[in-house]
């Protein structure tokens, strides 16, 4: 009963998130503002991650195709079809949950705690809208980008991996990037990506709103708002994929 209780929660708190914004002109600030803190700050982590992550599954692969009668351009194609179904759009999608689900949760609860939201509440301002829908929008606008980032620099850092090691050609890595290629699978990691950024946003803000207690608390509620939205997200993620390719 206690899980279905918080559920039922995260509906009604959903409810009061995407109600219409008291002054358009807060929301535009914010919504800049959310860009910046939730997106822009996080393209250094993503690219650094996506390069060498991209260099480990080419080099892996490569390893692994020794035999003669096993074409080299499948280091390319096994690479590309990697970061772009699951890697770009899911395991990024999780390290942001924890990079940007904590500082969700903690902002928000740091405002709780400090009684902030009750004085937002106190001048009749909706606190969830004006806390949270920003954040779901910046998002949603921001992340496929990164997650698009994420797929050139994976494929770029196979390419370079392999250029160093001298484990196979330039020429059989281009051949399998573009052996078979089906565009809707940029449509399919993009569509992950906006289902996962809305479960991160979310789950972030339900847990960092119902914050109570001190600062002691506040770390809580940041440690089982990364755990809930990575479960979340590996749940979905198997239901998309049987969704969308099965």
């Amino acid at each position: 009963m206690h899980y279905f209780y918080h559920i039922g929660a995260f509906f009604l708190m959903l409810k009061e998130v995407f109600k219409k914004p008291e002054k358009w002109k807060v929301f535009w600030e914010q919504l800049f503002r959310e860009i910046d803190d939730l997106g822009l700050k996080s393209l250094g982590i993503v690219g650094f991650i996506a390069f060498f992550v991209g260099g480990v599954v080419s080099i892996q692969t490569a390893l692994n195709v020794e035999s003669p009668f096993i074409p080299k351009y499948l280091i390319g194609f096994a690479t590309k079809r990697s970061v772009i179904l699951e890697f770009a759009p899911t395991f990024i999608s999780v390290i942001l949950a924890g990079k940007v689900g904590s500082y969700i949760t903690s902002s928000i609860g740091t405002m709780r705690v400090t009684e902030q939201i009750d004085a937002l509440e106190i001048m009749g301002i909706n606190s969830i809208n004006y806390l949270v829908l920003p954040k779901v929008v910046a998002v949603l606008l921001f992340y496929p980008v990164l997650v698009v980032l994420a797929m050139f620099l994976g494929i770029f850092g196979g390419w370079a991996a392999g250029i160093i090691t001298d484990l196979f050609f330039t020429e059989d890595y281009i051949m399998g990037i573009q052996l078979d290629f089906d565009p809707y699978f940029i449509q399919y990691a993009l569509i992950k990506t906006l289902v996962f950024a809305f479960v991160m946003v979310t789950i972030a803000s339900y847990h960092g709103h119902r914050v109570s207690g001190g600062a002691l608390e506040v770390g809580r509620a940041s440690t089982k708002a990364v755990v809930w939205t990575s479960i979340v997200i590996i749940l979905l993620n198997y239901f998309l994929t049987q969704m969308l390719l099965g």
